[in-house]
């Protein structure tokens, strides 16, 4: 028994793991994405909080510059790791709830095509992702062994996760309520339960007097991003956008549900699917992203894949292997449309390329990031003394990263944790302005002249090419830089 367990394991990291390769294989062919710039601009800097995001995934970026440089297949891996890791662990959950291994390899299947997508790039969501599973799985053991120890493995991966990202609170509260509305209700009463809560707040505490220094700026950031993702519409299709997670792999996850609720076999765990619905109500009234339910699905595959385990033993052969090769070729399907989407595995002028580019409008953020900085060095040699003011940090991030090799001093901005680090001393004379629309320089400066454009090689559309393609030199603020900083402070 312990042989088949082990071997079981060793099938689910060799999947988890040749997704990372995959993800190193394909993941250095475009450029960085705008949010990689940032992290890796905040990578280089690393503390126990920033403002767009807690300090875990910097401190991941600081590691992959530790061991890979700038490589930007280096800089994904721990975002890939991440994914892969959660893969398996929706394996195991199937597992620890009495799947076999046709059960562990249908739910770790099923999780792969969030794993191809959501390790792509590396960001916060991947991190998130992680814990949130780890969370899970961790409930799904002191439900199936009933072992009251587990609450320090959940407190510990919850404290992560508020490391990682703040919407840990929301996996918080669902696990509140699934367990309340059960006869899981009798964990609330462990003292272990306490110990979990200790550790957490231990791992969570440096972040917290982080933002206590900093006047808890992530919640007027927080805020600031949830009502725009309001006013452009970005919540608006949060239960479509389901589908769109789950795709062929829906009625596994239904079954999942089903399971947890109504089955007989699955009356153990019925807190995970209370804990499900307590989420998705709670990001509807709350108008959350589709994407932020993400991570409860592999708990909803697990059960799926083990009650569907469960129903084919009973059924004829015939009708049972009709089932499965269904099933596998739904599952397959999933893989490579995400796979097709999301791995930048054709050149962008290639015809694939091009229709990668129509599917994944996160792609267009990697193009033309090494030739805005060529572009801003050329105009330096003009103006030698001129500090680069950037407008986002796409471009700020670009400017660290690429400028030091033309002697261009770092970006000074005002967005998110760039505006702490100021203007420079002595202030700036003369500043060629990257992102703004000529409007917004007249305002600022009393004079400025169109020095150049952004572009890329590709003809790749995006926002530097759309939105604000001119470059400016201007010199003669119209506010002293003091006055002009303290309101030059925005989130995006």
């Amino acid at each position: 028994m312990a042989r088949s367990v082990s071997h079981d394991a060793m099938i689910l990291s060799a999947l988890g793991l040749a997704t990372v390769a995959i993800h190193v294989w394909t993941g250095g062919r475009y450029g960085f994405h705008r949010d990689e710039l940032a992290t890796l601009d905040d990578a280089r800097r690393l503390a126990w909080g920033y403002v767009a995001y807690p300090p875990i995934t910097p401190f991941f970026g600081r590691l992959s510059l530790l061991l890979f440089g700038t490589s930007l297949a280096g800089f994904r891996f721990f975002a890939a790791l991440a994914e892969a890791v959660a893969v398996v662990l929706t394996g195991l959950m199937a597992r620890a709830m009495g799947g076999g291994r046709s059960a562990q390899l249908v739910a770790a299947a099923a999780a792969l095509p969030f794993c191809l997508a959501g390790g792509s790039l590396m960001q916060y969501v991947s991190f998130d992702y992680l814990f949130w599973v780890l969370t899970i799985y961790s409930v799904v053991r002191l439900l199936a062994d009933g072992e009251p120890r587990w609450w320090v493995v959940i407190g510990a991966a919850m404290g992560l996760g508020m490391m990682a990202k703040y919407s840990m609170v929301f996996l918080a509260a669902g696990l509140g309520a699934g367990l309340l509305l059960t006869g899981a209700r009798k964990y609330l009463a462990s003292k272990w339960l306490w110990c979990g809560l200790a550790v957490a707040l231990a791992i969570v505490s440096p972040n917290l007097i982080w933002q206590a220094r900093h006047s808890f700026v992530s919640l007027e950031f927080l805020r600031t991003i949830h009502a725009r993702d309001i006013r452009i519409g970005r919540t608006r299709d949060f239960l479509p956008d389901q589908l769109k997670l789950t795709l062929l792999a829906a009625p596994l996850a239904a079954a999942g549900l089903y399971f947890y609720l109504r089955a007989h076999a699955g009356r153990r765990y019925r807190a995970l699917g209370w804990m499900y619905a307590a989420l998705l109500l709670l990001f509807v009234v709350a108008k959350g992203r589709g994407y932020y339910l993400a991570a409860a699905y592999p708990m909803l595959y697990a059960g799926g894949a083990v009650w569907g385990e469960q129903r084919l033993a009973s059924m004829g052969r015939g009708w049972a292997g009709a089932v499965r090769a269904a099933a596998w070729t739904a599952l397959v399907v999933d893989v490579a449309l995400m796979a097709a989407i999301f791995l930048p595995v054709a050149p962008a002028d290639s015809a694939w390329g091009k229709w990668m580019l129509r599917q994944n409008g996160d792609l267009h953020e990697e193009f033309g990031w090494q030739e805005l900085v060529d572009t801003v060095a050329q105009i330096h040699r003009t103006a030698p003394q001129a500090a680069i003011l950037a407008l986002n940090y796409g471009e700020a991030g670009a400017i660290d990263l690429y400028g030091p090799r033309y002697g261009l001093s770092p970006a000074i901005s005002g967005i998110n944790s760039y505006w702490q680090r100021g203007y420079g001393n002595p202030p700036p004379e003369t500043v060629i302005v990257v992102g703004a629309t000529s409007a917004w320089v007249a305002r600022n400066f009393a004079s400025c002249e169109l020095a150049g454009h952004t572009g890329n090689r590709y003809g790749v559309e995006n926002e530097e090419t759309r939105d604000h393609p001119d470059i400016f030199v201007c010199r003669g603020l119209r506010q002293s830089w003091p006055e002009f900083w303290r309101t030059f402070r925005y989130f995006g």
